[in-house]
């Protein structure tokens, strides 16, 4: 019986047998192949994580961070990682800080650091945004990412980061070419001043794609699929299927001798910052916090249906507060270089305007393309441009109207849209502190 899986080795056979017109001479043969050859190093190991190991090898608990969005959120390497450090360290408790939530990127991460990480005191941080994206701009992705950085090291001297860059399939052309996204490139250049070790996952998926080992995106193989054919490594260019997050847990395995040879366990010392406007000092408030003026509209609600399940939102954020009325309000006061809203894109999403001191109003929304009807998810929204640091006012308003239509995802049931637009919060965003 022809099955999906066979349709689809068909198809890459014939793909593999279309050969160009002109065959190219053998020196520019020779050339090309030399060409082709991916030297982004998978491991840069810089100081290493000596305290890490040596709490593995001493024994007692050891607890491992994740903090990233959905890639790491899924049951995959961040599982098989944690598994693995306890089966070879057995005389150690190797425990999990899973916080992870999906489409979060750096800044998101460098702000809820302190309440979703840094609370339960851990050993080792892998930082995972890669994908996601630490910044519109090179600037703000190194503030998040040396703010996540400097905020693990004052909390604890010992405690140890590591990168670890994900890969999407936009990322393939560069890669094939020897080069590493920007986002990489900024958060290497924290590595760098911090002597952070990073792990590449995505080389190597590259080189196995190079080859005709690895198919980037296709359909799932069947379970019952003949070995020997190429890697399936996702559906949609981004989420590993488990042959991809075993490959991701490969590079770890092969990192971690780089990993024990450098450094030595004591204290981290923390260097002057690459920039003093980095967010190292970050906060996640409440909307009743006080000094968080609400106007009367405001009501607090349970988390909106699915995301609990999905982005496990009440162990994240203190609570959700809804506005079903335009005009409705918030205003607040913060010491600080930058802040966000942590809120929901659904269907029902309505626009907001957000003012900062005497600037000109910003426009904003969480409404995007995923907010098709019968899905509301998390989303955090950022201030986009750069604020001076010291004390800042923030007025945002519930403006009328809505963003545009929900896109009806095709198979999903379709759900009943409000009358009107909706405002969901979590939480306040702060690169800095509330004032009360």
């Amino acid at each position: 019986m022809t099955t999906p899986y066979t349709s689809f080795r068909v198809m890459l056979i014939l793909l593999s047998l279309a050969l160009p017109g002109d065959l190219p001479a053998a020196g520019e043969v020779r050339q090309t192949v030399a060409s082709a050859a991916i030297t982004i190093p998978e491991c840069e190991p810089r100081g290493g994580l000596p305290n890490f190991f040596a709490k593995l090898e001493a024994g007692g608990p050891v607890r491992i961070a994740y903090l990233g969005g959905s890639i790491t959120e899924a049951g995959g390497w961040r599982v098989l990682s944690r598994e693995w450090f306890a089966k070879q360290y057995p005389q150690a408790r190797v425990e999990e800080i899973r916080a992870t939530i999906s489409g979060t990127g750096g800044e998101m991460g460098a702000l809820r650091l302190p309440a979703h990480v840094l609370r339960h005191d851990p050993d080792l941080v892998f930082v995972e945004f890669a994908v996601n994206g630490t910044g519109a701009n090179t600037a703000r992705s190194i503030r998040s990412m040396e703010g996540i950085v400097r905020q693990v090291r004052r909390h604890d001297p010992r405690a140890e980061v590591c990168f670890v860059f994900t890969f999407s399939r936009g990322m393939l052309k560069e890669l094939q070419a020897n080069r590493s996204p920007r986002v990489v490139t900024d958060m290497k250049t924290v590595a760098d001043h911090y002597g952070v070790p990073t792990i590449d996952f995505a080389p190597e998926v590259a080189r196995l794609e190079r080859a005709g080992k690895l198919v980037v995106m296709a359909p799932a193989p069947e379970k019952d699929a003949p070995a020997g054919g190429p890697i399936v490594f996702s559906t949609d260019g981004t989420h590993p299927l488990d042959a991809g997050h075993r490959l991701y847990l490969d590079a770890i395995v092969r990192s971690v001798p780089a990993l024990k040879a450098v450094g030595r366990p004591g204290p981290r010392a923390l260097p002057a910052p690459l920039d003093p406007d980095n967010w190292e000092t970050a906060a996640l408030v409440a909307l009743d916090a006080p000094g968080v003026l609400r106007s009367a509209g405001w009501q607090k609600i349970e988390p909106p249906d699915g995301t609990e399940k999905r982005q496990r939102i009440s162990q994240y954020f203190p609570g959700v507060w809804a506005a079903t009325r335009p005009g409705e309000t918030l205003a607040f006061s913060f010491e600080g270089v930058g802040f966000g809203l942590s809120g929901f894109r659904g269907p029902m999403t309505g626009l907001f305007r957000v003012t900062v001191d005497d600037r000109e109003p910003v426009d904003a929304t969480f409404f995007d393309s995923y907010s098709y009807a019968g899905r509301v998810s998390h989303k955090a929204w950022f201030y986009p441009h750069d604020l001076p640091r010291g004390q800042h006012r923030v007025h945002i308003e519930f403006l009328p109207g809505r963003p545009g239509r929900a896109a009806q995802k095709e198979g999903s049931a379709a759900a009943a849209e409000p009358s009107g637009p909706v405002l969901q919060f979590a939480a306040l965003l702060l690169a800095g502190s509330l004032v009360e």
